[in-house]
């Protein structure tokens, strides 16, 4: 080979290097480029997350924009925000004042001992009876389930004062009463399914409606926060002519038949 086309070849060859490192500096950029737009959308991305989770985290609950939602009493209620819940014959002379917190396991207790009692003697016109739901076992054990079900017991209220209390005395019963730890009234499709051992609310269209759609919601506050500013400090209690009706230990309601009686017929002759 001479040694001008020695030359030649070593021009070629520096050439062809040049090329190739120019193409390596181009895929290199374009690397770059792709790292850093991914990098733009991630960064994107994850404020978009953050802003959603921070609109969502500041978001009213259900249960605080209901607060806010429009009011609407049952059917069978009377006073300014429909909770005065009274049921009896209207030549009743007394009245019998009745608070619980449906999530309590006392009350569930009380009403599986003298539920029937009450109901019979209201029946027969004895005195009536006057409810005042609580909904503190929520804020003392978290959750929602004491408001869903006095919710659900005014979509029961709004078909009937008798509908009302065969579905109280469900919700309490043995079989369908949940340890109190155990929130299960939150559940509609729960409280639906005690409703439906109750005749005139099993399947009932309009009744379900009520409870899956929150109809009585803001109603089942107001009911809460009516035994908020009461005296009343636990549940079950049960008064008459302001007075607190008590059982054998002379401090807590009455927990057996034979008590309840004894304390009321007391009361009536007062």
């Amino acid at each position: 080979m001479s040694k001008r086309n020695s030359q030649a070849a070593k021009t070629a060859a520096r050439e062809r290097l040049r090329e190739e490192r120019e193409r390596q500096a181009k895929r290199a950029k374009v690397r770059r480029q792709l790292v850093v737009a991914a990098s733009v959308v991630g960064v994107l991305a994850a404020a978009g997350g953050i802003g959603y989770a921070v609109v969502q985290a500041n978001k009213p609950d259900h249960w605080e924009a209901a607060k806010d939602a429009e009011l609407v009493k049952p059917a069978n209620t009377s006073g300014k925000d429909g909770t005065t819940v009274v049921i009896g014959k209207a030549d009743a002379k007394k009245t019998l004042e009745l608070y619980e917190d449906p999530r309590c396991p006392i009350c569930s207790s009380f009403e599986q001992a003298v539920g029937e009692t009450i109901e019979k003697d209201v029946a027969d016109g004895k005195y009536k009876v006057q409810f005042i739901g609580a909904s503190f076992l929520d804020r003392n054990l978290t959750g929602e389930g004491s408001k869903n079900a006095l919710s659900a017991l005014g979509a029961a209220l709004d078909v009937s004062p008798e509908a009302f209390l065969a579905y109280k005395s469900a919700l309490y019963s043995a079989e369908f009463h949940p340890a109190e730890t155990e929130d299960k009234f939150k559940d509609d499709a729960y409280l639906i399914k005690v409703a439906d051992t109750v005749d005139a609310l099993k399947n009932n269209k309009e009744f379900q409606a009520a409870v899956k759609d929150g109809t009585y919601d803001r109603w089942a506050l107001e009911m809460s926060d009516k035994f908020d500013s009461s005296d009343v400090q636990g549940t079950p209690t049960v008064k008459m002519d302001g007075k607190k009706l008590t059982g054998s230990d002379g401090k807590n309601a009455p927990m057996t038949a034979a008590e309840f009686t004894a304390a009321v017929d007391k009361a009536l002759k007062g």
